[in-house]
């Protein structure tokens, strides 16, 4: 169940990230000629960014089938929407062809993107934390973690091999479409294994019992648990800086602020998202042992050191370039907690849509903006990347701090699904139902 989980949505991440890998080509074939060079990156980025705006709408909207017919459907659907959008990508015609249609119909593309990563992410920890005995959650959250991880891997990966393959006059004519029509058919196939999984013991045990809510889920998220979105938004600050600093900017920092060229980039990236995929894995264990509020504190301590390992890129020997990098995706662990504390937050009948409001939300702004402003800052302060995620290190402390100081929080404690009391971080409810469907003690 974990693998199936995890395998579609390495798939569904590889769909939405290999835009931003092959955002150079995009600009050149997407938007009128002779603009300055600066103008088309930030109009790129702002493309990719219009994905992230939409996810909340996504979020919202599939989440909300969640929490009223079952996660099973909404996780198989979101993965069917990611592939037919990102195929439309790869078949899309350029700016030359059709003139400023293809940027609109290139912006609508990214938008069904956002709206179906929307429902994915949350849907995955959502699925996975109700399958799963409650003092396992970190590991399953951490496979999910790993699968997104090895989706990124595979996205700078196959954009690095495509570019070693073909010449740049190959790319620009038809070599960037590939990784767009390969995504697309591979999430063809990942319908398929979403098709295979059964309903969380937890929701059916909710719908036997006639516990479902019977109103609209997000407002009583909004109402009763705003405690809870205001913890999980921050985590997700912390997540979305880890997802986007340590994988997809890396080419482009590199580039920028180190000199290093295209393709060498590329494989820094690829180095990094297979080293960030590995520690996720692994932290999902630590975090099962140590509990959330000691696992954050740490994790604050080792992405500040993978901080200074992205800094000392630039006075290193090229040939430790790669090394460097690869403790800087090491250092990106932490997201693994991330999950965990957001499932702790919201009572089943109203999970899926606590964890997938707050998620979209925050990752779209901090996800969404972080490349457009990062990219016009580079230019001027070549290390503001750097400073960056030292902000992100103290906020990652000062959330395990808060999760210290509250009594029992995090602790993956239980209640039965008819629970309705105030589910922050100081009364987790990971697991309501046992996997086999039978009440918790």
């Amino acid at each position: 169940m974990l693998a199936l989980a995890a395998a579609g949505g390495a798939l569904e991440f590889y769909d939405f990230v290999i835009f931003v890998f092959l955002a150079d080509l995009i600009g050149v074939l997407f938007f009128p000629p002779g603009l300055p060079l600066w103008l088309t990156n930030v109009q790129t980025l702002g493309i990719f960014a219009a994905g992230y705006v939409f996810r909340p709408l996504g979020g919202v909207v599939l989440a909300h089938f969640g929490d009223i017919f079952g996660r099973k459907r909404v996780f198989a659907f979101s993965i069917l929407l990611m592939a037919l959008s990102t195929l439309a990508v790869g078949l899309l015609p350029s700016y030359q062809s059709i003139g400023i249609a293809a940027p609109l119909l290139l912006i609508v593309l990214r938008i069904l993107q956002g709206i179906a990563i929307g429902g994915e992410v949350p849907g995955a920890w959502t699925f996975v934390a109700e399958h799963i005995s409650s003092r396992q959650v970190g590991l399953a959250c951490g496979v999910v973690c790993a699968g997104l991880g090895l989706g990124v891997f595979f996205g700078a990966a196959t954009t690095a091999l495509m570019s070693w393959v073909f010449t740049p006059a190959t790319m620009l004519s038809y070599g960037w479409r590939l990784p767009f029509i390969l995504g697309g058919g591979f999430g063809l196939v990942g319908v398929q294994l979403r098709r295979m999984l059964q309903e969380t013991p937890i929701f059916l045990a909710l719908r036997a019992r006639k516990l479902l809510v019977p109103e609209l889920p997000l407002k009583v998220v909004v109402t009763s648990y705003p405690r809870g979105v205001a913890v999980s938004m921050l985590c997700t600050w912390i997540l979305s800086a880890g997802v986007v600093m340590l994988t997809l900017m890396v080419p482009t920092i590199l580039e920028r602020s180190y000199h290093f060229d295209h393709q060498a980039a590329l494989i820094a990236a690829a180095v990094s998202a297979i080293s960030l995929t590995v520690s996720v894995g692994f932290a999902g264990l630590v975090v099962d042992r140590i509990g959330p509020a000691r696992f954050f504190i740490l994790g604050g301590v080792v992405l500040a050191l993978g901080d200074v390992a992205f800094v000392s890129i630039s006075w290193v020997d090229p040939s430790y370039a790669y090394l460097l990098c690869a403790l800087v995706g090491l250092s990106g662990g932490v997201v693994t907690g991330v999950p965990v504390a957001m499932v702790s937050c919201f009572p089943a009948a109203v999970r899926f849509s606590g964890v997938s409001f707050s998620y979209n939300v925050s990752y779209a702004v901090f996800g969404g903006l972080t490349p457009v402003v990062l990219t016009a800052l580079l230019p001027l302060y070549p290390f503001s990347h750097a400073y960056y995620l030292l902000f992100i290190s103290v906020l990652t402390l000062l959330l395990g701090a808060y999760f210290s100081t509250m009594k029992g929080a995090l602790r993956h404690g239980r209640r039965s699904p008819s629970s309705r009391d105030e589910p922050g971080p100081q009364k987790p409810m990971i697991a309501n139902v046992e996997p086999d469907g039978r009440s918790s003690p």
